[in-house]
């Protein structure tokens, strides 16, 4: 295996091994009204109880349930755009914060993608639905992908934005040098305490730079400083850097190990409900080449969608579009199409 160049990610100053920082406004900063992540909006904000842990939700909306999963380094507000726009197209929007991240419990272990979609399924049982379509994002999508292998029965639909599947991820990581490079950041993650001391050096200041390396040209706008502030703020919060690194630990340190053999294997067992795959034509994190190609694990309609010009964040990038093409398709009847 080759490893790549990860020095982005070595030690800028100390950090406890859980990777906590103090609590603090930086200079210049003002805090949100409701905190770095109860933000205002036209949702509501609240807690849920699932999988033994505490998960905060924001929410709008009535109608089906759809259940959007963030990715790394952000947290519920990254589908700020997603929610009202769902909202009125007459569904349930809801968006939770991951096992470790944002407003949610930061337990000590269960950073394992097995657990993180018991999670995303619990939430969906908290919140007294039968099912979901679920909406995932970089992590989230992966854990979308895991959910609805391992929780058919609770997952309506599928959508998987900037995310192969897992069995692909992991074979284009190990074999293609490519994506192993543009992903040099995951095998950073794999030493201890040092990437959680680069996420929190200078205000969470790398939080900044991934965001905006990852984007696409086509909509300078995003992000713009605002947006960015808030991104930076949320990791701050003591121990989410440790907890938002230990799936990606998990994800290569498994790799050999009999959990992370076991799981590959199950992974092996095909989707069987309607997918849409989203993916911007210039992500640099993900490459187009890794995620195409993950409809051989679906057994039912799969639609793939790439975004012309868009980076790793589509649905921050080109809301308007992602979002059209989002509930186009959920109210699509004959998703094959």
């Amino acid at each position: 295996m080759t490893v790549p160049d990860s020095s982005a990610f070595g030690p800028t100053g100390p950090v406890d091994p859980e990777g906590s920082a103090a609590p603090s406004t930086p200079a210049g900063r003002t805090a949100a009204p409701g905190g770095p992540v109860r933000l205002d909006g036209p949702w509501t904000h609240r807690d849920v109880a699932a999988n033994g842990a505490r998960f905060h939700i924001a929410e709008m909306g009535e109608g089906p349930l759809v259940l959007l999963l963030h990715g790394f380094p952000q947290f519920w507000w990254t589908w700020r755009h997603q929610l009202p726009a769902l909202a009125e197209a007459g569904f349930r929007a809801v968006a939770m914060d991951l096992r470790g991240v944002g407003g949610s419990d930061r337990t000590p272990r269960g950073y394992d993608p097995a657990n993180l979609a018991l999670d995303v399924t619990g939430v969906i049982r908290s919140l007294g639905e039968p099912d979901a379509a679920l909406v995932g994002h970089d992590l989230g999508g992966y854990l979308a992908w895991t959910a609805a292998v391992m929780r058919p029965k609770l997952v309506r639909r599928l959508a998987v934005s900037s995310m192969p599947h897992p069995r692909r991820w992991r074979s284009s990581m190990l074999s293609d040098f490519a994506q192993s490079r543009a992903g040099s950041y995951v095998w950073g993650f794999q030493r201890p305490w040092l990437p959680e001391r680069q996420l929190l050096a200078d205000d969470s200041a790398l939080v900044g730079s991934l965001i905006q390396d990852w984007a696409g040209p086509r909509t300078p706008e995003f992000p713009d400083e605002e947006t960015l502030d808030v991104y930076r703020r949320a990791m701050s919060i003591p121990s989410t850097a440790h907890c938002s690194i230990e799936p990606y630990r998990w994800m290569v340190r498994s790799m050999a190990r009999p959990d992370g053999i076991q799981f590959n294997r199950r992974m092996k067992r095909p989707v069987r409900v309607p997918t849409l795959h989203l993916h911007g034509s210039l992500d640099p994190a993900v490459r187009t080449r890794s995620s195409a190609g993950s409809g051989e694990y679906v057994e039912a309609p799969y639609r793939w969608r790439l975004f012309d010009g868009v980076g790793h964040f589509p649905h921050e990038e080109d809301p308007i579009g992602f979002s059209t093409e989002l509930i186009n398709w959920l109210k699509d009847p004959e998703p094959d199409r």
